[in-house]
């Protein structure tokens, strides 16, 4: 489980998360929250990419700190423009580049290759030019270059924001059906319907935290208020 003790993070001197603590144990968890509000930079403390100035972040006996290799083998990030995260010139060849740490064998490796493309419906393009796919086909192969790995967590840091909504609602059906603990951090309300628990942020720290029609109707609240002094609960 990943668990968030006292976290804290600054920019210079622009506080941007404040004394977070979590614990992450539910299969679907969701994030809220306005431009500025944090939720980006907590994303990427989840697997190490940021590192608090104060406070932990720890998957079982890792922490970000010291075992950041071990956390982002378990703890897989899904950036919200595909693009940046493809490596090499064709699909095939992209999901594969993740697995060479592993040293698993070339039968193995063709076998999970294989796999993943089908499964995410990527079989036919497997030797079309990576950057050639459409914006849904390359955030496919952003996930499937992630779950090839098996991680046990999917953090995704805004996947659908330049996506459509047909290609939007493909990536929501592939994510609902992972066996992993998925992370979801969003603009997109209506992705978080049948997720398990939702936070929202505001101003560096979790300001709501509950059931998903809940969350949405105190967000929707708080975007409709003026900011006040002592909003943070």
């Amino acid at each position: 489980m990943l668990r968030l003790e006292g976290v804290s993070h600054s920019y210079e001197d622009r506080a941007v998360l404040r004394e977070i603590t979590l614990d992450l144990a539910q299969h679907r968890i969701g994030v809220i929250g306005a431009n500025g509000s944090g939720k980006s930079t907590l994303a990427r403390t989840l697997n190490g990419l940021v590192l608090p100035d104060e406070g932990r972040v720890s998957w079982g006996e890792w922490d970000t700190r010291r075992h950041a290799k071990h956390i982002r083998r378990r703890v897989g990030f899904v950036f919200s423009d595909a693009a940046n995260q493809i490596l090499m010139p064709t699909v095939a060849e992209d999901v594969e580049i993740g697995l060479r740490h592993l040293r698993l064998g070339r039968a193995e490796t063709a076998r999970r290759v294989d796999e993943i493309l089908v499964r995410h419906g990527l079989d036919g393009h497997r030797d079309h030019p990576a950057h050639l796919l459409s914006g849904g086909q390359k955030q496919l192969l952003a996930l499937a270059s992630i779950l090839v790995t098996e991680p046990d967590v999917l953090v995704c840091d805004e996947p659908t924001t330049l996506l459509d909504l047909r290609n939007t609602r493909m990536v929501h059906r592939t994510l609902t059906g992972l066996d992993q603990q998925v992370i979801l951090f969003t603009h997109d309300l209506d992705l978080l319907a049948d997720f398990d628990r939702v936070l929202v942020m505001e101003e560096g720290r979790v300001v709501f935290d509950g059931r998903p029609a809940d969350a949405v109707a105190f967000y929707t609240e708080l975007m409709d208020e003026a900011p006040q002094e002592g909003r943070v609960r």
